[in-house]
């Protein structure tokens, strides 16, 4: 079944004229009332979602429900013993931590979801989600829920909010959390009213009393902590309407006017322990949306479910898997030497782990995420039976790997000396229910996750642990290290396949003559994230309508890049349609040795790639970095989207649903690593390849490949490997064709915070940062 949190695109037909990218054309689709009642459902169902449901008429739906198997369209072994478990009081229940990685919790989950994915009806749907929504753990209702509306058919163009915002608990530190859930609106009014005169009586009446007591606001200031520079200090400020709102898609402002909108400033390096040099990247290992990414990745082919009886069997789930940890693998080592932290960490089984880390997170249930302290021992455990299992079968994979076959219980050959054949391996690492073969052990990569977390086996009840949740593992520096052992194995994999030859490369005909990029600039801005949820005033009805009127906005300072174009000029002797590649990667290593293509290929991530009809002759293409087939930019927060529906419901305006966001694509802003004030070397290398497949495979739901169409085969722009042409190991005598091309760039920094720092703020208590 298809993707429905990605954008519902209605096609019309594809652009082949010569001299154009060629994209699916579409039409405005607005929506109508029944897909309004669904859309305002999924926002209020998970509204507050560690607090009891309020809204009366779900409710209801959760009170008159009740198990029938006539209700679905088929009723399996999970969905059984999911009932099973709940009538005997064995459900994990509200208030419990729900772990993605823990066996026991994935199986309830899976029992679900089904529910979820085989009800016959939307209306049927709706009811098992409400009383759902009522019984079962927070965590484990809204995974299931996510799963259900990306897969289900009948959920095409709806939209749930983001993880971070349905769970802002996993996202940002529990001071913020505390923060926001004391809050009171009319203590605070009163109190900012004393504020206000007492900054007025600082910067306005008296100017010596101003110079004296200035360090309340700015004492321990960082560069990064402006809003002290503000007068804010360390609490809530307001403003009326979306005056300020930043970091966010555009919002009309009448969508919000009539709501308060308060702000908290948060960043990652506040109250942080010094525990070792990695603390240095929490900017980036800590970035919202660099976790929910991870998170939804997995979404769409969650692990345990079998991709023939979902209908996703034609979507290369072990190629995207294996894909997708490059991508976060390549792009996290980058950062690294951006900070001159040298390569990622080997892990190993025999040594203790150097970097502890301290997540500062508290979950939806209140108890706070374990942590690792410096030189973590991972056998400290005293389960070495579930340790010994998952490092035993890590060497089976490898085994079978180096003796370059593997034979099925049947008796069928598998060739591991194909390209082909990465699915399999990618499917033996990832442990995921495609799996070919019973004699594997499918639940392997979730033990290791277990194991390091401190759970046990077969445990129901277990603590919060970043380990066992794919939106907060990639927190951790650990993470990186124990998936680089994962990604080796893949590697290796590819080094045992032949290297394409100039004749598999060469486009007769096509040259890429030059390729301009603009200036490449980095730098930190504001980010708004919609985390209202926390706030914990009394829920007002109206008339039997929820009165959504405060919105609270997390604040806080994240890397950034200046929008950029690169301009190719391609020359072609006749017209013909083609894909046109782009990567970037480093230049050097961490030893600043300069790289080449055939050392460095695995730390290159693909940028772009589109289909393109050249004409005969001289094409100049301009590409914008805002274009990129698998980046997103700001989502719309959650008040906004919410009121827009409501309004659209109330036959004020109308809800385009063809105008939404991919759930998951990478955020644009983590499109380029920190630079340096003089400039961080970097490759761009550019590669122009004949169109090999039908064009109905560029992606019809969405404007980016890694978006939706699950199960409609339409997820990729062609059908060659991911990554290609840097799937394979690089002969570099017979991968020089006039159709690549390699332009040196830099990647520069700018301190748009360094007039706080280095001169005296002028507008003491104005917020102006961005003038």
């Amino acid at each position: 079944m298809r993707c429905a949190l990605a954008c519902f695109v209605s096609i019309v037909g594809c652009v082949l004229v010569a001299g154009q990218i060629l994209e699916p054309t579409q039409q405005m689709k607005y929506a109508d009332k029944v897909f309004l009642e669904k859309q305002k459902f999924l926002l209020e169902i998970v509204h507050r979602i560690e607090n009891p449901l309020l809204f009366e008429e779900y409710l209801k739906l959760a009170k008159d429900f009740h198990f029938e198997k006539t209700d679905y369209t088929q009723y399996d072994y999970y969905m059984e013993k999911f009932v099973g478990a709940y009538k005997a009081g064995y459900i994990l229940p509200r208030g419990e931590f729900f772990g993605a990685l823990v066996k026991t919790h994935i199986m309830q989950a899976w029992g679900l979801f089904n529910h979820f994915y085989y009800a016959k009806d939307f209306e049927t749907f709706m009811r098992v989600a409400s009383w759902a929504r009522v019984h079962v753990s927070e965590g484990m209702f809204v995974y299931a829920l996510n799963l259900a509306i990306i897969h289900r058919d009948d959920s095409e163009g709806l939209i749930l909010p983001t993880i971070y915002e349905i769970l802002p608990q996993h996202f940002f530190t529990s001071k913020l959390v505390y923060e926001a859930q004391k809050f009171d609106y009319d203590v605070w009014s009163k109190q900012i009213m004393y504020e206000k005169e007492y900054k007025d009586y600082l910067y306005q009446d008296s100017m010596e009393a101003y110079t004296t007591h200035m360090h309340i606001y700015t004492k321990n200031w960082k560069t990064w902590q402006c809003w002290k520079m503000m007068g804010l200090a360390e609490h809530w400020y307001a403003v009326d309407g979306a005056q300020v709102l930043t970091g966010v898609s555009s919002v009309n402002a009448d969508i919000l006017k009539d709501t308060h909108i308060y702000f908290m400033p948060t960043d990652y390096t506040r109250n942080v322990e010094w525990y070792n040099e990695q603390s240095k990247l929490s900017y980036f290992t800590e970035d919202v949306e660099w976790n929910a990414y991870w998170y939804y990745a997995h979404m769409d082919y969650a692990y345990f479910l079998n991709s023939s009886q979902y209908d996703f069997a034609s979507e290369r789930r072990g190629e995207y898997w294996a894909h997708n940890m490059q991508t976060m693998l390549a792009r996290y080592y980058w950062e690294r030497l951006t900070q001159e932290l040298g390569e990622i960490p080997e892990y190993s089984s025999l040594s203790t782990y150097e970097e502890g880390y301290q997540p500062q997170l508290n979950s939806y249930n209140g108890i706070k995420f374990g942590f690792r302290e410096n030189d973590f021992d991972h056998k400290r455990y005293t389960n070495f039976d579930q340790f010994n299992r998952f490092m035993f079968y890590y060497r089976r994979v490898t085994l079978l790997l180096e003796q370059g076959h593997i034979t099925t219980g049947n008796g069928t050959v598998i060739d591991l000396r194909k390209p082909e054949s990465m699915e399999v391996m990618a499917n033996l690492l990832e442990g995921n229910a495609d799996l070919f073969d019973s004699h594997y052990e499918i639940y392997w990569r979730v033990l290791s996750h277990m194991y390091f977390a401190g759970a046990e086996p077969n445990a129901l009840h277990v603590l919060p642990h970043i380990f066992i949740n794919y939106e907060t593992m990639f927190r951790d520096p650990f993470t990186y290290s124990y998936y680089k052992r994962f990604y080796q194995v893949l590697s290796k994999f590819t080094s045992f396949l032949p290297a394409y030859t100039k004749t598999d490369l060469l486009l007769p005909g096509v040259s890429v003559t030059d390729v301009q990029v603009s200036e490449l600039l980095t730098y930190f801005d504001y980010s708004d994230f919609d985390v209202s949820t926390l706030l914990n005033d009394k829920m007002v009805f109206d008339d039997g309508q929820y009165v959504w009127n405060k919105m609270l906005l997390a604040r806080q300072q994240r890397l950034n890049h200046k929008p950029f174009t690169m301009d190719y000029i391609i020359t072609a002797d006749k017209p013909q349609k083609v894909v046109i590649r782009a990567f970037l990667g480093p230049k050097f290593d961490s030893n600043r040795r300069v790289l080449s293509l055939a050392q460095n290929r695995e730390n290159f991530i693909e940028i772009d790639e589109f289909i393109y009809q050249l004409a005969a002759g001289e094409n100049k293409i301009e590409r914008n970095s805002s274009d990129f087939y698998w980046t997103i930019g700001e989502r719309s927060p959650y008040t906004a989207l919410y009121k827009s529906v409501m309004l659209a419901y109330e036959g004020k305006q109308q809800f385009i649903v063809n105008a939404t966001q991919p759930h998951n694509g990478f955020p644009d802003r983590l499109l380029l690593p920190r630079g340096w004030a003089k400039g961080f070397p970097m490759q761009l290398f550019f590669f122009v390849a004949p169109y090999n497949g039908a064009h109905e495979h560029y992606p019809s739901y969405e404007h980016t490949s890694f978006g939706g169409g699950i199960g409609s085969g339409k997820r990729y722009v062609d059908d060659m490997p991911l990554n290609y042409p840097f799937d394979r190991p690089i002969d570099e005598v017979e991968v020089f064709v006039p159709n690549m091309f390699i332009r040196n760039v830099k990647v520069y920094h700018e301190d748009r915070l360094e007039k706080y720092q280095e001169h005296n703020y002028a507008n003491f208590g104005s917020f102006d940062y961005l003038n």
